[in-house]
């Protein structure tokens, strides 16, 4: 293919090529050309021009196919508009010549074609040049036109549509020659040549004036006429065309659009929609040609006609736009309502034509309504359908006020204004539905008066209205839940005082049932009481239905209606009421058959007829329970229900004998009891009856078959027994559309009608398939037929083998019995019965039996297979395939597929064709590759062979669909025909007309398959590879290019396959061109296609796809639709204008996950665009808020100058991107905005700190940072939380709580001590205040607390007086839940109090634990340093503040919050203790909500849990005054006060009780949640539950209690180490040995207490028989499980092993010492460590002595292990804080008073002797352990020197081994060593006791004093030598002062002279360095202070060297001035240095 990209056609390579190659080359050069040309220069196209001429035209020869002569013809335009002109006359004319010519032959049909596509080309291309030639061009087209067939007529429209594109208003003088040719095209058979028809005329209105003016009436006439037996394609077409002229003409009113020279016709607004009105009503009989049946009033308009003229409204409106429909709104709604009224009886005579009609209008209304207008215009639209309402209402109510019964039952008035009413009432519940809670202000407007009118209509007679307006309050209801319950107050109410009047009856009783269907759409419910309520009124209105015959029919169908309605509320709701149901359910059927026989001779036809409206009620009621609770079926209730079932079956039975009995009145409550009962039994599981199978059958078979059933409606029964991918290639009408609810109609077929409410109330509560439209169900004839079908599936897989056979053998018969229509209805009901049957058995794995039951099932099917019906033949395929599926026999399988081979190969009609292709795909489908490669090819053969047919499309169609079955199922196996089946694609891509767009998509599905099954390969680069990859690229193009939607989605579709698996091989922006110019799309498939290719691309490279998108706007290319304004908002925003205006639910799914991924790769790059972005969005709607957010205004003017001006410049200019967003979609921007802070967290860190990123964007403008937004995103969250719309107020107070908790800390630069937000706490306030309102929902206001609570604890606000303001309003909320769940509103569930009620406490708990941390943190520093005054004046002021804001509410909050866990306990109590439960509920929520308010209490238990332990810690646990607490504690049901009774006097309880109870609840809770944390356990509740815990342990009291119940501590432990377990987190591991240590300190001080105590007891007696306490007793053992030691250290084992798996000796293979490197753990892994360590060593102080013996050697091996595993060298000699840990951790043990007892001082004393040697052994003599940091084991080495008893380390060989290891250190060279190890020595020389200091200093000053010597000989040149210096004289110092008294003066004498020689005399000081300065002054003093100390000593020195006295003295006058000045400042200089080496000592010495 490569040889295709040149200019010029390379005509060597085309001639060695076969026929199809050479297609194909051809058309991938002319795709190569047409890119070439537009980059090459002119001069070289010119250069080549004549050439290339010459060679395309010379393809015009070469019978191109469509595609290629779409392509050459543009290359020729192309051509001529870049180069020369002048020989474009002679192409012009050769093309008409090949017109004109005379030959006919088939062969040259493809010339012809090209000629007249490129004449279109190129008059588009060139326009104005080419005016001469086109007169004749034309009329030689036309001319062609009357000879041409379907294919000619096709392309010479479309080709006339370009001409006149190119040539503007210059081609006026043909205008009328086209118009008159378009319009004969226009009504063509062809479809495809009336689509391009409308195409043309709709080009040629553009100037052809008359058309909109003088033509008006007969362009309108025409499209009527087009309408009719129209496909959906040719309706869009011919609306679009219809409407736009329309539009033209009302617009050209206006000045200056017309053309004034021509004197125009002028048309009203009326005159307009008269015209459409007639085509609605009359079709295109039009106006005064009524033909002769119109007049007898037979005749009604086709559907098709009224379905394409109410498409053409759609288009008319959208095309004058949402301001015009604004405007005449009023007009424009009372004539689309008049479409269905009185005054036209013919649009209304059948309910199945008023049903058709109404739809249409609906669809009117939603589509311009719902689609133009923003949420503004749709609330004053509401207005005006209320007005419209009460206007009809008007009419009723004086008909029905006529006291005359006659003419009210009669008067046309009423059924005039029913439809009317109807169709308007669902447009308002529509409208509310879709304005959600913005639509509030509408309904609080006492003027429109909303619920007045709709609830006044309730009384309407008919009853269709009285569902419609049920419906609309349930629309109401949804969308504003605060209205549901005062609605269903108000219609219960109603209903109980209007019980006589029939209409209120069932009126007020849909209206209930429809509220009820509401409540699963509000989250936050209805109050639970109401159930009751219903179910008694129900009960009441059963019970008195027999005492007035004139109601009785009524108040029993509505007694039923709400109990079957009162089941969709759940079992939580129904467990209360079902013994009643049950009760009521029994009584309704006769107990036994003989009481059935009296029944039927008893009655009349009335009373049968309540009888049986009333058994299907109640069948009804029972079906909704089984559907809706679930979880109540129990066995014991089955068994309940069962009883009636078998008489209701035998009333089945008997229904025909009774019909008969009591006339056909009884006609319509029998089939409906008959669906009724069907449905149920199909729910209820097929054992339950199986004693009726026979008689249910029989019933079956008689309906399936019975002799009245007119029609064959196929389209409602099939498609569910179909698989949905064979239903497209049926009738597009069956795939989804934006029309979907109009077309529907037509799928029916003329004689029945579509579904409507009024054939079922039943189905008012139910939730609707398809969203959020009414309920649609079909007449009862109908349903009864598919229940029937279902059920008879079921029954007859659970029939025995003989029963089922019969029955087959019986179905099959009534087929062969019956003729004509009647045979095709029963057929279908049949097959439908059998391929249900078939798919059910398949769904259980179950098997079709022995041979005999194949031959029935077989003749059937095939029967089916070879009907005329496509949906019946596709039903047929299906169950061909799945009764080889349930066969599951390889040899009747491979006999299937031989009989269709047989079948296709014998067969020459369509129908059988058709049918067998398919049957062998879903055979395929079915059972995989079913089989041998070799039956594979003679499928995959015959298929080929009939998708070449081009006789017939229909057989291609089918014959492709069923090769892309074979190639998806065959997988790997497909591979050896991939590349016929390929080439074979392309052939027919490249040949198949246009015209047979169902080809075309059965051609993509195939090329679809074979790219998912050649997968990843087509990566590769092999050549054969690359010319597959080539030719599905090449395949896509040619479907790219096609005319038909669906095509184009098929290869959107393929190419997003292909570029999944070959992502560099797809030209991305092509791509992407291609999908923005379908962003809005007429089509949904395909709109849908594209948005699933750019979710796909945008997930890879995002940025890519954004910046092709923006290129292509920018080159502004025609195609791009002006919908899409990608240019000013960039593909992201044209999404979000897309998802604004988009209804279907998976596309809009679509978008916001494209937009997401948008987000997430490239939100922090093109920071300022997605903010901008969000804004427009959110601002947009500003208008709205301009009521709310006045007050803010004032109070930001006055903090901040631009914030100001960013609240108002939103209402200066209108030109926003976006105009009035719905709330869903503000919603989305909400949610984004958050997305956006969460994605920069993970990016640079400037986006969080102001300082820098100011910084960053002065050093490149370009650089863009979150924080230099937060006006922005604060103006946002402000926005969005003060709207109407509740959701989006969450999604505000959402994005509020992101903001602060991400910028709280950001300091302001410009004022130290402050943060940025600081500035914005007027914004934060006022956004607040709302949500706080009496009217707000529950939903909100938590929400709203949770930010209160982020707020204040942040600590952004300083002032108390600033912070009261939001304080306020957590204050108000406390008090408005003090009352508990008595007193809030009774508008929602319980549970919604509850969930307020927790989030308040949860709130300020939140406050109460910061204002807590932030008080201690205050008060620590206080302790330590004395602070500057300054200091100490703020601090505790602000500090306390807090505190003493929250305490005035203290003694309150703690009684709530003790309450609130009381009840959280009990609701976490398992089901087995639910009887011992309180009945009423608890503190905060009822017994019957508990289920949902678990929820509640789970999200706020933990926060509350910490306030209520910091609250009882900080009272000590000391009770006030017991009364008053006990008092309290008593209202909420405590656990142990449930056991009392009440009357008992002893239910005041102790204090110390009460303690307990607090603290076991505390405790109980904690350990319940942590021992089995859930997966979703948050983090934040396991860490605010281990604060609790160490909260609760930092008392005495509670720690006394732990410490003396050692089961409970080591419970708890267990449970802790659990944690650790499970719970990576570090934080949380750290708490938890928090945890531990306190428990530990807790059996510390317990055991230290009983030691205490028996010693005070026993102080008499013998000091040897004091029991042992602590563990281990007498014995030392430890028992696992009875052991808090033990359970410890399993606990800190865990930690450390996991820190340094090195400890674990079964890891390195031996215990001892094992040479690994150490290793610096991360700080986090250090902070564990430590804290382990800590634990460790505080265990031996637990134990008793011989328990202390026994984990001795565990706590020795870990401490010294963590030292040997972390000790590293670090720089400047600090030590690694773990090693610092394990040091402190082994002084604590050395110092224990157990090395000292008497019972285990020899153990001790032997086990830290060989500590210590193992110590020693550290320093391998090998030297492998050099990276071991020496001063740290030297530390080790001092700590067991100075704190164990001296008898340790005096022996001597051990005393040997440690003064060498000090003598070798003194030798290494680093000065840090030196440094810390004279320090070391200092502290081991002054040790109190000589035994342990003498050999050292024996053994080590000589050599200290040699060092010192060899320094002052040298003289130190840097700091270090000076600070070894200086230590060392330390040491010297200290052992001056520690030598005996005649040693002293010798060791005097060594110092006195090394110190003198640093003196420096005058002359050298000037000059010295300042390390030689800062010797000398440390001499010169420490000579001062050694002087008069030892002053004896001192003169006999000086007396005895002259020279030093000399220095000395010199010294000491010379600087007598200098030293007063420098000794401080030298002072304060060293001071740090010292301060820190002897910190680090006293650390751990």
């Amino acid at each position: 293919m490569e040889l295709a990209h040149s200019l010029l056609l390379n005509e060597e390579a085309y001639n060695q090529l076969g026929e199809v190659q050479k297609a194909e080359f051809i058309f991938d050069w002319l795709r190569y050309l047409e890119k070439l040309l537009l980059a090459t220069s002119k001069s070289d196209v010119k250069e080549k021009q004549k050439a290339l001429v010459e060679q395309l035209l010379s393809l015009l020869n070469s019978s191109p196919g469509p595609p290629t002569r779409k392509l050459l013809a543009k290359n020729l335009g192309v051509l001529y508009s870049i180069g020369d002109t002048f020989s474009v006359y002679e192409t012009i004319d050769k093309c008409n010549d090949l017109i004109r010519s005379k030959d006919d032959s088939p062969s040259y049909l493809p010339t012809k074609l090209a000629a007249v596509v490129c004449l279109g080309s190129l008059y588009k291309k060139l326009g104005r040049i080419l005016v001469n030639t086109f007169t004749d061009t034309v009329g030689n087209i036309l001319k062609a036109m009357k000879s041409a067939e379907s294919q000619g007529r096709y392309e010479i429209m479309l080709s006339l549509q370009n001409i006149l594109n190119g040539l503007g208003a210059a081609a006026t003088p043909c205008h009328r020659d086209v118009y008159k040719a378009a319009k004969s095209c226009l009504t063509d058979r062809s479809m495809a040549v009336r689509c391009a028809a409308a195409k043309c005329l709709l080009e040629l209105q553009k100037e052809a004036i008359f058309m909109w003016s003088t033509d008006l009436d007969s362009v309108a006439t025409l499209c009527f006429k087009s309408f009719e037996g129209s496909n959906y394609d040719v309706r869009i077409s011919v609306s679009k065309l219809l409407g736009t002229v329309l539009a033209r003409a009302i617009i050209s009113k206006h000045p200056g659009a017309a053309v004034s020279r021509q004197s125009i016709r002028r048309v009203s607004l009326e005159e307009v929609l008269e015209l459409l009105g007639t085509g609605f009503l009359r079709g295109s009989s039009g106006f005064l040609r009524a033909s002769g049946d119109m007049l007898k009033g037979t005749s009604s308009v086709s559907r098709d006609v009224r379905v394409g003229v109410t498409q053409a409204y759609v288009v008319f409106v959208s095309t004058l736009g949402g301001t015009w429909l604004e405007k005449n709104f009023a007009t424009f709604l009372s004539h689309i309502l008049s479409l269905v009224s009185q005054s036209h009886p013919k649009a209304t005579q059948t309910q199945t034509d008023a049903v058709c009609g109404r739809r249409c209008v609906s669809f009117i209304l939603r589509a311009t309504i719902g689609g133009l207008l923003g949420e503004k215009a749709q609330i004053a639209a509401a207005k005006d359908i209320c007005q419209a309402i009460w206007k009809l209402k008007k009419v009723v109510d004086a008909v029905m006020n006529d006291g005359n019964m006659e003419i009210r039952l009669g008067s046309t008035d009423v059924t005039a204004s029913q439809h009317m009413l109807v169709c308007a009432l669902q447009e308002l519940g529509n409208l509310i539905y879709s304005l959600g809670t913005t639509a509030a202000p509408l309904l609080q407007d006492s003027s429109a008066g909303i619920l007045d009118s709709v609830i006044s209509v309730i009384l309407h007679p008919s009853i269709s209205v009285r569902l419609a307006t049920a419906w609309c309050l349930h629309c109401i209801a949804v969308a504003l839940p605060s209205y549901l319950t005062p609605l269903l107050d108000r219609c219960l109410e109603r209903l109980t005082v209007l019980k006589s009047s029939p209409e209120a009856v069932t009126g007020f009783s849909f209206a209930v049932a429809a509220l009820l269907g509401a409540v699963k759409h509000c989250p936050l419910g209805i109050p639970h009481g109401k159930g009751k309520i219903i179910m008694t009124l129900a009960e009441d209105l059963l019970c008195s239905a027999v005492q007035n015959s004139r109601l009785s029919a009524q108040r029993t169908q509505a007694g039923w209606l709400l109990i079957a309605a009162l089941m969709t509320l759940g079992p939580a709701v129904v467990s209360h009421h079902l013994a009643r149901l049950l009760l009521l359910w029994k009584c309704v059927f006769p107990v036994s058959p003989k009481d059935l026989e009296t029944e039927k001779s008893r009655g009349d036809s009335f009373t049968w007829q309540v009888t049986l409206e009333g058994r299907a009620g109640a069948l009804c009621a029972v079906k909704s329970f089984v559907s809706h609770c679930g979880d109540l079926l129990t066995e014991e209730v089955i068994q309940r229900l069962l009883p009636p079932l078998p008489c209701a079956v035998d009333l089945l039975t008997q229904l025909s004998s009774v019909l008969k009995t009591y006339g056909s009145t009884l006609k319509m409550p029998s089939v409906v009891y008959r669906q009724r009962l069907y449905e149920l039994l199909i729910l209820l599981p097929p054992e339950t009856y199986e004693e009726n199978f026979c008689a249910i059958l029989k019933e079956l078979a008689a309906d399936l078959t019975a002799s009245d059933i007119q029609v064959a409606a196929s389209a409602f029964l099939l498609p569910p027994l179909c698989h949905q991918d064979d239903l497209v290639i049926l009738s597009p009408l069956l795939q989804e559309t934006d029309h979907r609810f109009i077309e529907e109609q037509l799928l029916l077929g003329n004689g029945i009608a579509c579904g409507s409410l009024e054939y079922d109330p039943y189905s008012i509560y139910e939730k609707d398939v398809e969203g959020d439209s009414v309920p649609k169900p079909l007449s009862p004839v109908l349903s009864v037929i598919s229940s029937a079908v279902k059920l008879f599936g079921v029954i007859c897989a659970h029939v025995g083998e003989a029963q089922r056979l019969s029955i087959l053998e019986q179905l099959l018969d009534s087929i062969k019995h019956t003729k004509g229509a009647r045979q095709q209805v029963v057929q279908l009901h049949v097959v439908s019965s059998l391929s249900s049957f078939l798919k059910y058995l398949a769904g259980s794995k179950g098997n079709l039996g022995s041979e005999e039951m194949r031959k029935p099932a077989l003749a059937l099917v095939m029967g089916a297979l070879e009907s005329p019906n496509p949906l019946l033949r596709c039903a047929a395929a299906e169950a061909w395939a799945r009764l080889a599926q349930v066969v599951n026999d390889g040899a009747f399988t491979a006999a299937l597929a031989q009989v269709s081979f047989d079948k296709l190969k014998s067969a020459r009609d369509v129908v059988t064709r058709t049918g067998y292709s398919l049957a062998l795909g879903s055979l395929h489908r079915y059972l995989g590759g079913i089989s041998s490669s070799q039956h594979l090819s003679s499928c995959v053969g015959i298929l080929y062979t009939l998708s070449q047919d081009s006789t017939s499309p229909d057989v291609q169609t089918w014959a492709l669909h069923s090769l892309s079955l074979i190639i998806d199922s065959a997988g790997p196996l497909y591979h050896m025909h991939v590349e016929p089946t390929l080439s074979l694609i392309i052939m027919l891509l490249l040949n198949v007309p246009p015209t047979h767009a169902e080809v075309h998509q059965s051609l993509g599905r195939c090329l679809n398959a074979l790219i998912t099954t050649l997968g990843p390969e087509l990566q590769g680069n092999s050549t054969s590879i690359s010319t597959l990859r080539t030719s599905c690229l090449l395949g896509c193009a040619v479907m790219q290019d096609n005319p038909d939607c669906l095509v184009q989605a098929q290869a959107i579709s393929c190419l997003q396959q292909l570029h999944m698996f070959a992502p560099r091989h797809v030209n991305l922006s092509s791509l992407v061109s291609c999908l923005c110019v379908n962003l809005c799309s007429p089509y949904l498939l395909l709109r849908r296609a594209v948005l699933a290719c750019l979710r796909q691309l945008v997930q890879r490279e995002a940025a890519e796809v954004s910046e092709h998108a923006v290129l292509l706007a920018k080159d502004n290319r025609e195609e791009l639709t002006s919908d899409a304004n990608i240019r000013e908002v960039g593909l992201e925003g044209a999404l979000l204008t897309l998802l604004d205006k988009e209804t279907d639910q998976k596309l809009c799914h679509d978008i916001k996950e494209t937009l997401n991924h948008m987000l997430t790769s490239m939100a922090v790059d093109k920071l300022s665009f997605w903010l901008k972005l969000c804004k427009d969005v959110l601002a947009a709607s500003a208008d709205f808020t301009t009521v709310t957010c006045v007050d803010t205004m004032q109070e930001e003017e006055g903090d901040k100058g631009d914030d100001a001006s960013v609240l108002t410049t939103g209402n200066d200019d209108k030109s926003f991107p976006f105009t009035n967003p719905r709330w869903a979609t503000r919603v989305f921007a909400a949610e984004c905005v958050c997305r956006i802070i969460n994605q920069c967290e993970n990016a640079h860190s400037a986006h969080f700190d102001i300082a820098l990123a100011q910084e960053m964007k002065k050093r490149d403008s370009r650089n863009d940072f979150l924080v230099l937004h937060l006006a922005d995103l604060i103006r946002m969250a402000f926005m969005a939380a003060t709207d109407h719309s509740d959701q989006l107020r969450l999604s505000g107070l959402e994005t509020l709580l992101v903001v602060i908790r991400r910028f709280a800390a950001i300091p302001e630069p410009e004022f130290p001590g402050h943060v940025i937000l600081e500035q914005y706490q007027a914004n934060v306030g006022a956004a607040l205040r709302p949500a706080f309102t009496s009217e707000t929902p529950p939903d909100v206001t938590a929400k709203a607390c949770q930010v209160c609570s982020a707020w204040i604890a942040s600590g952004v606000v300083s002032d108390l007086n600033d912070l009261r303001r939001v304080h306020q309003l957590l204050v108000s909320s406390l008090t408005k839940i003090q009352a508990g769940k008595e007193a809030l509103s009774h508008l929602y569930n319980e549970s919604a109090s509850t969930m307020e009620i927790l989030a308040v406490l949860k709130a300020w708990a939140e406050v109460y634990i910061i204002a807590v941390e932030r008080h201690k943190s205050h008060r620590q520093p206080l302790k330590t340093i004395p602070c500057s005054e300054e200091s100490v004046r703020n601090g505790p002021h602000s500090t306390d503040g807090l505190l003493d804001l929250v305490h005035t509410d203290l003694s309150t909050l703690s009684r709530l919050w003790l309450a609130a866990l009381q009840d959280f306990a009990l609701l976490t109590l398992p089901s087995e203790f639910a009887s011992q439960l309180p009945v009423e509920g608890g503190a905060f929520y009822t017994a019957e909500t508990s289920e949902n308010a678990k929820l509640h209490y789970y999200n706020s238990w933990a926060l509350i849990l910490h306030a209520t332990a910091l609250w009882l810690t900080s009272t000590g646990f000391v009770v006030a005054d017991p009364d008053e607490e006990a008092a309290h504690l008593s209202r909420p049901v405590t656990p142990t006060s449930m056991c009392q009774g009440s009357s008992s006097g002893a239910t005041v309880k102790s204090p110390e009780d009460v303690c307990t109870d607090r603290f076991h609840l505390i405790l109980g809770i904690s350990v319940e949640f942590l021992c089995s944390l859930r997966s979703d356990a948050t983090m934040e509740s396991i860490t605010a539950c281990l604060h609790a815990l160490q909260a609760l342990l930092d008392v005495p009291w509670p720690r006394s209690k732990i410490g003396s119940d050692q089961d409970l501590g080591i419970e708890l432990l267990n449970v802790l180490h659990r944690v650790i377990l499970t719970r990576e987190s570090p934080s949380i591991q750290l708490a938890s040995l928090e945890v531990v240590r306190q428990i530990i300190c807790a059996a510390q001080e317990h055991v230290k207490e009983k030691r205490r105590s028996a010693e005070v007891d026993d102080g008499a007696a013998e000091k040897e028989t004091l029991p042992e306490f602590g563990e281990g007793k007498d014995t030392g053992g430890l028992v696992p499980g009875k052991s808090l030691v033990f359970a410890t250290l399993e606990l800190c084992v865990c930690i450390l092993v996991r820190q340094l798996p090195e400890l674990n000796p079964k890891l390195t293979g031996s215990p001892g010492v094992k040479a690994t490197k150490p290793q610096v753990l991360s700080e986090d892994g250090s902070r564990l460590v430590s804290a382990a360590l800590v634990i460790l060593s505080e265990l031996p102080a637990v134990c008793s002595p011989e328990g202390s013996i026994s984990i001795l050697p565990t706590i020795l091996y870990l401490t010294i292990g963590v030292l040997r595993e972390t000790a590293v060298k670090l720089p400047g000699g600090q030590l690694p804080s773990t090693v610092a840990a394990s040091l402190q951790a082994l002084k604590g043990i050395l110092s224990s008073p157990m090395a000292r007892a008497e019972k285990s001082h020899s153990a001790w004393t032997d086990l830290l002797r060989s500590a210590l040697t193992t110590i020693l052994d550290c320093w391998d003599p090998d030297g492998t352990h050099q990276e071991l940091d020496e001063i740290s084991l030297l530390t080790a080495i001092t700590v067991f020197i100075l704190s164990t008893s001296p008898e340790v380390t005096t022996i001597p060989c051990l005393q040997k081994r440690c003064i060498e290891k000090f003598k070798a250190t003194l030798e290494i060279k680093d000065p840090v060593v030196q440094i810390k190890t004279y320090q070391l020595l200092l502290s081991i020389f002054q040790y109190p006791n000589p035994a342990v200091s003498y050999p050292y200093i024996y053994s080590l000053v000589s050599s200290i004093v040699e060092k010192l010597q060899e320094i002052d000989k040298r003289k130190p040149e840097d700091t270090a030598e000076l600070q070894i210096f200086q230590e060392g004289i330390k040491v010297l110092q200290a052992l001056v002062a520690i030598a005996e008294e005649q040693h002293r003066s010798q060791l005097v004498a060594c110092l006195l002279p090394i110190l003198i020689s640093f003196l420096l005399d005058d002359n050298d000081l000037g000059s010295a360095t300042s390390v030689m300065k800062n010797l000398h002054d440390f001499a010169l003093q420490n000579l001062m202070q050694i002087g008069p100390q030892y002053s004896s000593v001192f003169k006999n020195v000086m007396a005895s060297s002259p020279a030093l006295k000399a220095r000395l003295e010199a010294a000491i006058k010379g600087n007598q001035e200098s030293v007063k000045i420098k000794i401080p400042t030298s002072k304060h200089t060293k001071n740090p240095g010292k301060n820190t080496s002897i910190q680090l000592k006293t650390n751990f010495l």
